[in-house]
Protein backbone atom coordinates (compact mmCIF):
# COMPACT_ATOMS: atom_id res chain seq x y z
CA UNK A 1 0.00 0.00 0.00
CA UNK A 2 1.47 3.82 -1.10
CA UNK A 3 0.51 6.11 1.68
CA UNK A 4 0.36 10.29 0.63
CA UNK A 5 0.85 11.99 3.74
CA UNK A 6 0.19 15.25 4.12
CA UNK A 7 1.01 18.45 6.49
CA UNK A 8 -1.30 21.02 5.06
CA UNK A 9 -0.13 24.66 4.90
CA UNK A 10 -0.56 27.78 2.56
CA UNK A 11 3.37 28.83 2.67
CA UNK A 12 4.80 25.23 3.22
CA UNK A 13 2.94 21.88 2.58
CA UNK A 14 5.14 19.08 3.75
CA UNK A 15 4.35 15.52 1.39
CA UNK A 16 5.93 11.95 2.04
CA UNK A 17 4.84 9.28 -0.17
CA UNK A 18 5.82 5.65 1.98
CA UNK A 19 4.84 2.23 0.81
CA UNK A 20 3.65 -0.43 3.67
CA UNK A 21 4.88 -3.64 2.74
CA UNK A 22 3.87 -6.53 4.90
CA UNK A 23 5.35 -4.18 8.47
CA UNK A 24 7.85 -2.87 6.87
CA UNK A 25 7.93 1.04 6.09
CA UNK A 26 9.84 1.97 3.22
CA UNK A 27 10.16 5.82 2.04
CA UNK A 28 9.12 6.49 -1.52
CA UNK A 29 9.31 10.47 -1.76
CA UNK A 30 8.98 13.44 0.16
CA UNK A 31 9.23 17.33 0.35
CA UNK A 32 7.72 20.23 0.30
CA UNK A 33 4.90 22.46 -1.46
CA UNK A 34 5.94 26.18 -1.16
CA UNK A 35 4.13 29.07 -2.38
CA UNK A 36 5.54 32.68 -2.57
CA UNK A 37 4.51 35.23 0.09
CA UNK A 38 2.68 38.57 -0.92
CA UNK A 39 0.87 35.94 -3.96
CA UNK A 40 -2.78 36.71 -4.32
CA UNK A 41 -4.24 33.73 -2.21
CA UNK A 42 -6.46 32.34 -5.05
CA UNK A 43 -3.19 31.83 -7.21
CA UNK A 44 -1.32 29.95 -3.66
CA UNK A 45 -4.31 27.73 -3.35
CA UNK A 46 -4.25 26.60 -6.91
CA UNK A 47 -0.56 26.34 -6.99
CA UNK A 48 -0.75 23.72 -4.33
CA UNK A 49 -3.83 22.14 -5.98
CA UNK A 50 -1.94 21.88 -8.87
CA UNK A 51 1.19 20.65 -7.06
CA UNK A 52 -0.90 17.90 -5.27
CA UNK A 53 -2.30 16.57 -8.29
CA UNK A 54 1.17 16.14 -9.57
CA UNK A 55 2.26 14.21 -7.31
CA UNK A 56 -1.07 12.66 -7.04
CA UNK A 57 -0.63 11.91 -10.70
CA UNK A 58 3.11 10.55 -10.41
CA UNK A 59 3.30 8.65 -7.44
CA UNK A 60 -0.04 6.49 -7.59
CA UNK A 61 -0.66 6.59 -3.79
CA UNK A 62 -3.41 4.30 -2.38
CA UNK A 63 -4.10 6.72 0.23
CA UNK A 64 -4.00 10.19 1.46
CA UNK A 65 -3.82 10.85 4.82
CA UNK A 66 -3.84 14.30 5.92
CA UNK A 67 -3.85 16.19 9.43
CA UNK A 68 -7.03 17.74 11.01
CA UNK A 69 -6.65 21.22 11.86
CA UNK A 70 -6.57 22.34 15.42
CA UNK A 71 -5.60 26.27 16.17
CA UNK A 72 -6.65 27.56 19.33
CA UNK A 73 -4.97 31.34 18.84
CA UNK A 74 -4.85 32.51 14.71
CA UNK A 75 -8.39 32.30 13.31
CA UNK A 76 -7.00 34.41 10.19
CA UNK A 77 -4.40 31.09 10.02
CA UNK A 78 -7.08 28.17 10.37
CA UNK A 79 -9.14 30.09 7.64
CA UNK A 80 -6.01 30.29 5.05
CA UNK A 81 -4.80 26.95 5.97
CA UNK A 82 -8.04 25.32 6.11
CA UNK A 83 -9.15 26.67 2.45
CA UNK A 84 -5.38 24.80 1.22
CA UNK A 85 -6.37 21.53 3.32
CA UNK A 86 -9.64 21.78 1.12
CA UNK A 87 -7.61 21.75 -2.14
CA UNK A 88 -5.69 19.02 -1.14
CA UNK A 89 -8.59 17.05 -0.12
CA UNK A 90 -10.11 18.24 -3.18
CA UNK A 91 -6.82 17.06 -5.09
CA UNK A 92 -7.79 13.61 -3.53
CA UNK A 93 -10.89 13.14 -3.85
CA UNK A 94 -10.74 13.59 -7.62
CA UNK A 95 -8.11 10.80 -8.30
CA UNK A 96 -10.57 8.32 -6.41
CA UNK A 97 -8.24 8.14 -3.40
CA UNK A 98 -10.00 7.48 0.42
CA UNK A 99 -9.27 10.22 2.75
CA UNK A 100 -7.98 9.49 6.20
CA UNK A 101 -8.03 12.51 8.61
CA UNK A 102 -5.27 12.42 12.04
CA UNK A 103 -5.02 14.85 14.94
CA UNK A 104 -1.59 15.97 16.46
CA UNK A 105 -2.37 13.93 19.19
CA UNK A 106 -3.58 10.70 16.94
CA UNK A 107 -0.02 11.15 14.82
CA UNK A 108 2.26 11.70 17.88
CA UNK A 109 0.62 9.03 19.91
CA UNK A 110 1.17 6.51 16.64
CA UNK A 111 5.01 7.80 15.80
CA UNK A 112 6.16 7.86 19.29
CA UNK A 113 3.40 6.35 21.24
CA UNK A 114 3.14 9.36 23.54
CA UNK A 115 0.31 11.89 22.33
CA UNK A 116 2.26 15.06 24.17
CA UNK A 117 5.63 13.83 22.27
CA UNK A 118 7.83 16.95 21.75
CA UNK A 119 8.41 17.61 17.85
CA UNK A 120 11.99 16.78 17.78
CA UNK A 121 10.65 13.17 19.34
CA UNK A 122 8.53 12.72 16.43
CA UNK A 123 11.56 13.88 13.70
CA UNK A 124 13.94 11.69 15.48
CA UNK A 125 11.50 8.36 15.17
CA UNK A 126 10.54 9.05 11.53
CA UNK A 127 13.81 9.14 10.96
CA UNK A 128 14.21 5.73 12.71
CA UNK A 129 11.02 4.12 11.43
CA UNK A 130 11.99 5.20 7.93
CA UNK A 131 15.66 4.26 8.44
CA UNK A 132 16.75 7.95 7.14
CA UNK A 133 19.92 9.40 7.04
CA UNK A 134 18.74 12.28 8.56
CA UNK A 135 16.05 14.14 9.73
CA UNK A 136 14.12 15.54 7.09
CA UNK A 137 13.46 19.40 6.57
CA UNK A 138 11.60 21.94 6.87
CA UNK A 139 9.74 20.41 9.68
CA UNK A 140 6.95 20.11 7.76
CA UNK A 141 8.19 17.26 5.62
CA UNK A 142 8.99 15.13 8.91
CA UNK A 143 5.51 15.97 9.58
CA UNK A 144 3.65 14.92 6.85
CA UNK A 145 5.83 11.42 6.83
CA UNK A 146 4.45 10.82 10.44
CA UNK A 147 0.99 11.59 8.89
CA UNK A 148 1.81 8.90 6.68
CA UNK A 149 3.18 6.05 9.13
CA UNK A 150 0.14 7.10 11.37
CA UNK A 151 -1.67 6.01 8.86
CA UNK A 152 0.23 2.55 8.25
CA UNK A 153 -0.66 1.73 12.06
CA UNK A 154 -3.89 2.60 11.62
CA UNK A 155 -5.04 1.38 8.30
CA UNK A 156 -3.27 -2.11 9.67
CA UNK A 157 -5.15 -2.05 12.77
CA UNK A 158 -8.87 -1.38 11.18
CA UNK A 159 -7.55 -4.63 8.86
CA UNK A 160 -7.18 -6.69 11.58
CA UNK A 161 -10.60 -5.05 12.97
CA UNK A 162 -12.69 -5.76 9.94
CA UNK A 163 -10.92 -9.15 8.12
CA UNK A 164 -9.87 -10.67 11.40
CA UNK A 165 -5.94 -11.08 11.96
CA UNK A 166 -4.31 -12.07 8.18
CA UNK A 167 -0.88 -13.83 8.58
Amino acid sequence: MRILGIDPGIAIVGFGFIDKIGSKLVPVQYGSIQTEAHTDPGIRLKDVYDATTQLIEKYKPDALAIEKLFFNRNVTTAFTVGQARGVMVLAGVQAGLPIAEYTPLQVKQSVVGYGKAEKAQVQEMVKILLKLSQVPKPDDVADALAIAICHAHSSSLQDRLNGGWKR
